[in-house]
């Protein structure tokens, strides 16, 4: 078996193949071709495994290696360096360190969502950047008027108007293509058993349902409920020494999912009574982001839970209230 190591970039990637012993076969510096990637795995008669860390091009070099029945495994880049520090960092030493790293199987393997899920998945994200601008633009005509103290964008002075209607005009363009994006998704999405089971939910409506399903993947990949709460960002990190402990917002994990169960956790609180009071229960001991934190904390032991054994958390029969017009 050999074990190729692929420090990869946007125009050229560096390969580093050593075989079981550790010892190096072969290098080079090639151009991100496909002709240029497979002459170089074809020149090496045998067996090959590859790694390479997560970057933007990743999906077309385990395409092209998983065509020629070469596994190639992701590794977690911040992870590959905490456990292989190089004084020396070059292109040429990273390839030789994965390499190495895979031989050993030390590889932290990063999640590698299936070929079939890339393109709804990657839909969604890029409906979540539309809708981060269109929130840029409302925020921006609100910080008008105020800057004002005015109601209405008519009472703004010739200029003003101008930029309000501008943007006024942007917001309702990303809203137009977020729907287009959202439709697109419905026919793939809505059927799936998983997804429906998740919409029983309280505070999970169908995007976040969308984006549960398609971050989470197979749920089986979580041994435990506390690394699933790892993997959302809803464990905080922690900093303890000399007697002293300090805590903060979690960067390790899936941002994404992190952004779904806050958004749940405002939704639940907002349309029903019964999370609600436990909210405000909560209040009375913590402040109101960590009172936050642990709504969406339940909410996703509770999706962890639906999707490991497959059963819907409440039955048609037995739903929960819902207020229509909560108060905010």
């Amino acid at each position: 078996m050999y074990y190729t190591g692929i420090d990869q970039h946007k125009r050229t990637s560096y390969l580093t193949t050593v075989d079981s012993k550790g010892i190096i076969i072969q290098q080079a510096n090639l151009k991100n071709t496909c002709h240029d990637i497979l002459n170089y795995f074809n020149s090496i008669k045998g067996k090959h495994q590859a790694t390479v860390e997560t970057t933007v091009g990743w999906y077309w070099m385990s395409d092209l290696l998983e065509s020629q029945n070469i596994p190639l495994l992701l590794a977690h880049a911040k992870y590959v360096k905490a456990i292989a520090y190089a004084k020396v960092k070059t292109d040429k030493v990273d390839s030789q360190i994965l390499a190495q790293l895979l031989r050993m199987n030390f590889i932290p393997e990063a999640h590698k969502i299936p070929n079939h899920m890339r393109p709804l998945r990657d839909t969604l994200r890029a409906r979540l950047r539309l809708s981060q601008k269109r929130t840029s633009s409302i925020n921006f005509m609100h910080r008008m008027l105020e800057k004002f103290n005015v109601n209405d964008s008519s009472e703004l002075d010739e200029y003003y108007l101008l930029q309000y209607q501008q943007f006024d005009q942007q917001e309702k363009f990303l809203k137009k293509q977020m729907l287009i994006l959202e439709k697109s998704l419905y026919p793939k999405l809505i059927p799936d058993e998983d997804i429906q089971r998740i919409l029983w939910i309280p505070g999970i409506g169908k995007m976040n349902a969308f984006t549960l399903h398609l971050e989470i993947g197979n749920i089986n990949r979580f041994p435990s409920v506390n690394n699933f709460f790892s993997y959302c960002r809803l464990v905080p990190a922690a900093s303890n020494s000399g007697g002293k402990s300090k805590q903060r917002s979690s960067k390790d994990g899936n941002k994404y999912l992190k952004i779904v169960f806050s958004d749940a956790a405002v939704h639940a609180v907002q349309y029903y009574p019964v999370i609600k009071k436990y909210y405000n229960s909560l209040l009375r001991k913590k402040n109101k982001q960590i009172a936050k934190s642990i709504i969406a904390k339940e909410i996703a032991r509770i999706v962890y839970y639906v999707l490991k054994t497959k059963e819907n958390y409440n039955n048609k029969s037995i739903q929960w209230q819902r207020v229509l017009s909560p108060d905010v």
